[in-house]
């Protein structure tokens, strides 16, 4: 099967085709390193993140490019605000940022440019753009000439007067055009600056992704993706400098966009005070349950986050889990190849929902797998799916017990495993000598803890249940 994608810039799926099949490119725009990041921050870093995986397994190389802006306007905030160097502020939040990442199951990019790193490149673009007539300098500021680009506003899909209304630009004095941005700006002694043409001063945001971009990828790469809130200004902005200082070349032939978390139907924003931070939400929530929901919707779809949806993808996960440790007794040697079904959905645009759907079913079929042969066989499929969508990746049982240092209700202390194990064997004896409010009165204790237990043919088994499985 071919790989087909949503192309933003035509609006329509398309059969993906790169220019080179023996080096296939694609950049995302990564993280402002100036806080933690939200969980609507990590969407694309999942599905993109899972776009890179598939073309792995299409083509003999990919470079897929993911980047750090640590110089911005919001980083000097931030680091003014916390009265400390800018440094720490982009070093921490950078490391954090790659931590994250690593336990939501995303793999690292193969190349993380950073934008203080490209300070030379930027000012040699900058150049180029206005020695061709598409930028110009005016008190320190470097602008992009919005007119001299017949084609601004194509992949928006939007009118000059539309952007430059929804955007609430600043109209200076120093600018041409109200819809001119800012390649290049002063800084002031007490703010990050390199020596320039034009003076001490820092690059704009957009800019910084095109000379990165082209530095690592080429003047013309295959994909560009990230949320469908950065179509405008910044893709549009990215596509108008880059066209112009390379000459009229096509800057990125696919353009991919995901849609935005919503919460309570309202889009997160930190001005609506509806944010969550990942970071926070990792110590909250087992990794495979938050990635689990990010791949839930197609990605191109906004997707709802609540306390309702999160209990509902740990539920679905301790079936899968469930499923894998009735097989324990399987010995499955090498990886386990993906299952050709959940190829064939993810070369569809990228559909998570069927490729779970999927795994959904092979979870079920496994339960009905009696002969040694087709038990093997299930859990093969079971293990080459979660592999492919980065979900299964823990033993069973350990699964089932993340969490077991967690408090119990109403601040009762925690159990070890060795607690629990002790209190199941005791409870275990009192159900052979028949004082079943003695097994009753264990199991409430353990439950009281936080702690569920299963009676099934293979033993007495137990697993940590989450707040919200307790309250219901």
């Amino acid at each position: 099967m071919t790989l087909r994608l949503h192309n933003s810039l035509t609006r329509r799926i398309e059969d993906f085709v790169p220019q080179d099949p023996g080096r296939v490119t694609m950049y995302v725009c990564g993280p402002t390193v100036y806080n933690y990041v939200h969980v609507g921050n990590a969407r694309p870093y999942v599905v993109f993140g899972l776009l890179a995986k598939l073309l792995r397994r299409l083509y003999p190389r990919v470079v897929y490019a993911r980047n750090i802006t640590d110089v911005d306007d919001k980083i000097n905030a931030a680091a003014k605000a916390a009265g400390v160097p800018i440094e720490q502020i982009t070093t921490g939040y950078t490391a954090a940022f790659f931590e994250d990442m690593a336990k939501l199951g995303v793999d690292p990019p193969d190349v993380c440019p950073h934008a203080t790193r490209h300070i030379a490149e930027i000012i040699a673009m900058c150049e180029r753009l206005i020695a061709s007539g598409h930028a110009y300098a005016a008190e320190g500021h470097v602008l992009f000439d919005v007119p001299s680009y017949p084609d601004y506003g194509k992949l928006s899909g939007r009118s000059t007067d539309e952007m430059i209304a929804g955007a609430r630009i600043e109209v200076a004095p120093y600018k041409k055009n109200p819809a001119d941005f800012v390649l290049w700006k002063p800084s002031t002694p007490d703010l990050p600056g390199w020596d320039s043409p034009w003076g001490r001063g820092r690059p704009g945001w957009h800019i910084e992704c095109s000379a990165m971009a082209a530095a690592h990828l080429g003047e013309t790469i295959d994909i560009h993706a990230g949320g469908n809130d950065l179509m405008f200004p910044h893709h549009e902005n990215e596509i108008a400098q880059s066209t112009c200082a390379h000459g009229g070349r096509t800057f990125a032939r696919y353009w991919l966009h995901n849609g935005m978390l919503t919460f309570g139907g309202k889009k997160m924003s930190k001005s609506l005070g509806n944010v969550m931070l990942l970071h926070e939400l990792l110590k909250q929530h087992p990794p495979e349950v938050l990635r689990y929901l990010l791949l839930k919707a197609h990605y191109r779809q906004p997707l709802d986050w609540s306390d309702a949806a999160l209990a509902q993808a740990r539920a679905t996960l301790d079936t899968w889990y469930g499923a894998l440790r009735d097989l324990a007794d399987i010995e499955i040697s090498g990886e386990p190849e993906t299952p050709a079904d959940i190829e064939a959905a993810l070369l569809d645009d990228l559909n998570t929902p069927e490729a779970l759907k999927i795994l959904a079913e092979l979870a079920t079929a496994s339960r009905r797998a009696t002969t040694p042969e087709a038990r093997k066989a299930a859990k093969a499929a079971l293990l080459g799916a979660g592999a492919m969508l980065g979900l299964l990746r823990l033993d069973p049982e350990a699964w089932f017990k993340q969490g077991v240092s967690a408090q119990g209700e109403t601040g009762t202390p925690a159990l070890d495993a060795a607690e629990i194990d002790a209190l199941i064997a005791r409870r275990d004896a009192a159900r052979k000598a028949r004082d079943f409010a003695e097994a009753d009165r264990i199991r409430d204790l353990l439950a009281s803890k936080g702690i569920a237990i299963e009676d099934g043919a293979q033993g007495t088994r137990w697993k940590v249940v989450n707040p919200n499985e307790r309250a219901a």
